[in-house]
């Protein structure tokens, strides 16, 4: 979840920088480091 919120946080210092192509680009990430969070945590839980 911080990593996630980091790069949300990250990505909106980007946009309001000027630099909206990199801040878009790392508001992807967001999505992607919560689905491999949830892809890690039920990996766990069946083992």
């Amino acid at each position: 979840m911080a990593a996630a919120f980091i790069s949300f946080v990250f990505s909106v210092y980007l946009w309001f920088q000027g630099q909206r192509e990199e801040g878009l680009f790392v508001g992807i990430w967001v999505p992607s480091i919560l689905a491999f969070g949830g892809f890690v945590r039920s990996a766990l839980q069946r083992s």
